[in-house]
């Protein structure tokens, strides 16, 4: 609010004029705490989505390496599984855990996610890959 200083054309201030506000800042501050409302809600939406992620790439990093074993289950378990790792690794993954099962491959997968920065933890996925059974 502006008004006129009272002494003005008396030989008082010349005319000036004062500005008095009662603004502190408060919505300065309600601003920006909203913003890191915001900022908190999108890191954990995107740690979630990163988390998600994660699991889906170890999810086909383990159906891949079990299909590709299913492929060499005639040629021994050590063959079986070093096609499973071979594929596991093309597709992001990690083999931990590989066995055969008759004519079936059981692989366990692994895949490295960081949702936020520090927060290190590992996605796991297993699957089974055979010949159709009727």
């Amino acid at each position: 609010m502006r008004r006129k200083d009272p002494g003005a054309g008396k030989g008082g201030s010349g005319g000036r004029t004062v500005r008095r506000t009662g603004e502190r800042g408060g919505a300065t501050v309600c601003l920006l705490a909203v913003g890191l409302a915001f900022v908190m809600v999108g890191l954990f939406g995107a740690a979630v989505g990163a988390a998600r992620t994660a699991r889906q790439q170890a999810r086909v990093a383990a159906d891949f390496g079990a299909l590709a074993g299913a492929g060499r289950v005639l040629l021994g378990e050590p063959a079986a599984c070093g096609r499973a790792a071979e594929i596991a690794g093309a597709n992001g993954g990690r083999l931990l855990a590989c066995r055969l099962d008759g004519l079936d491959v059981l692989v366990t997968a692994e895949v490295a996610v960081t949702p936020l920065p520090g927060l290190a933890r590992m996605a796991t996925a297993s699957a089974r890959a055979g010949p159709v059974r009727g």
